[in-house]
């Protein structure tokens, strides 16, 4: 009896690669390090709907800029990076090893030997929901951190007090804010993934160089960036403490009432120029730490 309850935990450690966690975490720990700022400029002008008497308002991403910079110097960039380099680095490493061991047992279970389009997309989308279920009180404490404008009181001392403060309020329903749209976000990861196994697949060479890596995350993940953004918003505006909203429906129909569809996409460009060399980054750092470890298992 106790070892048919023990089998599956045994076989799903048996079956994970923990290379793949490893080589994970430093991807990304450092492209968030490098692409941070861009972050912060995201977030601000995300939940940016208008509303002076809970925002300042910003007229563009670099009028958010030189606001930042004026106030904190180049080291006002970098606020809310605590929360943002503990969640980047352990979602990257936890979701490189569950997709590779989805991948693994969607492999073995089918008795596949290439997997198809629709199982990378099953494995990235089961790998993101766990993750994200362990990670989105971070990207919760994160956007409030980034939320403290400059010139107004701060309600956070740091990464810890936001999750203590957050949890104290607003229990542990606070915490898990934005998690629905996250999970229908993990359809972003789950496409990004799935572009660039295909592209990997039907374009790559025996041998792929670095050249290649950065060709193919940087056009996977604009592919996913232009498919699922408008959910970023929506996490983004549900997530802000300054706000108040009902729920998901309640910011969709507020927004489009305000903004129109375009403030769905508000945010964009500075998201763009930031997940994309991000990705490009991580994925580069992935696959050399990966093949590395690899090799020295030889």
């Amino acid at each position: 009896m106790l070892m048919s309850l023990l089998l599956p935990i045994i076989h799903f450690k048996r079956m994970l690669d923990y290379a793949h966690l490893v080589a994970g975490l430093a991807g990304g720990f450092i492209s968030t390090v490098a692409v941070h700022p861009l972050d912060l400029l995201k977030i601000r002008c995300a939940v940016n709907e208008g509303n002076v008497n809970i925002h300042p308002e910003f007229k563009g991403y670099v009028q958010v800029a030189r606001s930042i910079l004026s106030e904190r110097s180049i080291f006002g960039l970098y606020q809310g990076i605590t929360p943002n380099l503990v969640g980047s680095t352990i979602s990257w490493g936890v979701y490189f090893l569950l997709y590779n061991y989805f991948k693994d047992l969607i492999r073995s279970s089918l008795s596949l030997e290439n997997l198809r389009a629709k199982h990378n997309l099953s494995a990235g989308f089961l790998a993101g929901n766990l993750t994200l279920l362990m990670t989105n009180p971070i990207w919760v404490a994160k956007t409030r951190l980034c939320l403290q404008y400059e010139g107004q009181p701060t309600s956070y001392r740091g990464f810890i007090d936001v999750l203590h403060k957050t949890f104290q309020g607003e229990g542990i329903r606070g915490l898990y804010k934005g998690f629905l749209p996250g999970v229908i976000g993990t359809s972003h990861g789950a496409l990004q993934f799935m572009a660039y196994e295909e592209l990997k697949t039907n374009f790559g060479s025996s041998e792929p160089r670095s050249s290649e890596h950065l060709t193919f995350a940087a056009m996977s993940k604009i592919f996913a960036v232009c498919s699922t953004y408008p959910y970023q918003v929506v996490r983004a505006r549900l997530q802000d403490q300054h706000a108040s909203y009902d729920g998901i429906l309640d910011v969709i129909t507020k927004t489009w009432r305000q903004e129109g569809a375009l403030g769905f996409y508000k945010g964009l460009l500075p998201s763009m120029l930031r997940v994309t060399p991000a990705t490009c980054v991580t994925f580069i750092v992935y696959e050399k730490v990966s093949q590395f470890i690899m090799e020295t298992r030889k």
